[in-house]
């Protein structure tokens, strides 16, 4: 036993006379990043971002921006992985700058400082949340009733986001199903120019309006009244907290756009745009392809009077399009017919990189699928998320949300919900059997 202690003395000595060798070890080194922003970006502060420092030890270090963009730290000599994410919102849009220095060396000496540039991406802050354009079944199964249309915008983030000028379109053509005449030589030939089309006209918040972390706002696009009156399928979209698609001195057509429930607020209505010989803003009833955007350096009133944003479907005066940069798109969804043969798309890649299906007429609604790491992985959810989700179509050649949650149950139940958002609606949707708000 007097042995064994003597040998473990030994070994502490020779650890303790080895790091005795090792000076820098306690030293302490100024530390400068300087975070460098793209050249276009539209960046308001600097101040407050958070940059990290991790050592080849597993040691962080955390440091917040001047109003420089510098970042300041106090670091022991060895190497450093340095981390940033800077998450912003304008116009709707969620942008994130990242950047990173691997094998950042800390060396002894009287300072260190180094520049990181950082790369911009962009996520929809507010996104569909849901589609329902496809209408139900009439009590007497003598047909189907479609205008009781409405999209679901949902504030996907953490930052509250504004929706004053964000803009409501769809393209023409109205229908996917529709003979192409956009396609030359198996492309779209607008995607090339860095635009598409948005037909007939569109909506905007002319108001200041919020939508709060993970919130939502419905969009009544023709009649917002309580349709279950007459419908017993349908939906009651007379909510004063509902917002609708309606300006009577663009568009006449009252079988599409009826006065609105009393209930609604005229604040709640949204502006509108007409061009071309259409007296109704009529989404697609099977195969929209709907989208939001958000002019950028211009109001919605002036981008509608410039003459060189017009483009007419294939040369036709009846049918007058705005062209949209793809930049300026917030979110967008691409619906094919169901069961069709002939499905076109009108959204490049870039904007949506896929389809989701609709099976119009009876009810049913495009949903967006959770995003089930991100949403369990919010603290607060534990034991608020509700399981095996039931309203999926797969069982009748539809779609479901793979992740199994059940998004608006976990809602009522307290949780908080993270949307998919991959800008390819195949991953992004699925056919709901019925509306959220039924």
């Amino acid at each position: 036993m007097k042995k064994l202690y003597l040998l473990l003395l030994s070994l502490v000595l020779i650890i303790a006379s080895c790091n005795n060798d090792d000076p820098d070890i306690y030293r302490v080194i100024p530390v400068t990043i300087q975070l460098k922003y793209p050249a276009n970006a539209d960046v308001s502060s600097l101040a407050e971002v958070s940059v990290q420092a991790k050592s080849s030890l597993g040691n962080t270090y955390t440091s917040l921006t001047d109003a420089n963009g510098r970042a300041m730290f106090q670091l022991p000599v060895g190497i450093y992985e340095i981390n940033v994410t800077d998450k912003k919102s304008v116009s709707g849009k969620h942008i994130i700058f990242s950047g990173s220095l691997n094998n950042f060396a800390v060396t002894d000496q009287e300072n260190v400082s180094s520049v990181l540039s950082l790369l911009e991406t962009q996520m929809s802050q507010v996104i569909i949340k849901e589609l329902y354009v496809g209408g139900c079944q009439k009590n007497d199964g003598s047909g189907s009733f479609h205008f009781d249309k409405y999209v679901i915008l949902y504030n996907n983030s953490d930052d509250p986001a504004q929706l004053q000028n964000i803009c409501l379109g769809i393209t023409i053509p109205y229908n996917s199903t529709i003979a192409n005449a956009d396609v030359v030589n198996g492309s779209l030939f607008y995607e090339s120019e860095g635009w598409i089309p948005a037909g007939l006209g569109f909506f905007y918040f002319p108001n200041s309006t919020i939508i709060e972390p993970r919130q939502q706002v419905v969009v009544a696009f023709n009649n917002a009244n309580d349709n279950t009156q007459t419908y017993s399928n349908s939906v009651d979209l007379s909510s004063s907290e509902f917002y609708v698609t309606y300006a009577p001195e663009a568009y006449t057509n009252i079988n599409y756009h009826p006065a609105p429930s009393s209930n609604i607020s005229t604040s709640h209505y949204l502006s509108g745009f007409r061009y071309g010989t259409g007296n109704a803003w009529a989404v697609s009833n099977t195969s929209p392809a709907f989208f939001l955007f958000a002019p950028e350096g211009v109001t919605p009133q002036a981008f509608n009077a410039d003459a060189d944003n017009v483009n007419l479907y294939n040369g036709s005066a009846t049918q007058v399009r705005k062209k949209v940069p793809m930049s300026w798109v917030v979110d967008a969804i691409e619906v094919f017919n169901y069961g069709a043969s002939n499905n076109s798309k009108r959204f490049p890649t870039a904007v949506d990189g896929g389809s989701i299906s609709l099976s119009s007429g009876k009810g049913y609604t495009l949903y967006r699928n959770v995003d089930k790491e991100a949403t369990e992985a919010i603290a607060s959810n534990k034991g608020k998320i509700v399981y095996q989700y039931s309203l999926g179509t797969k069982s009748l050649n539809g779609t479901t949300d793979e992740s199994g949650i059940d998004a608006e149950q976990s809602i009522r139940n307290g949780a908080t919900i993270v949307y998919m958002d991959t800008n390819n609606s195949s991953n992004d949707f699925h056919q709901r059997a019925m509306s959220s708000l039924k």
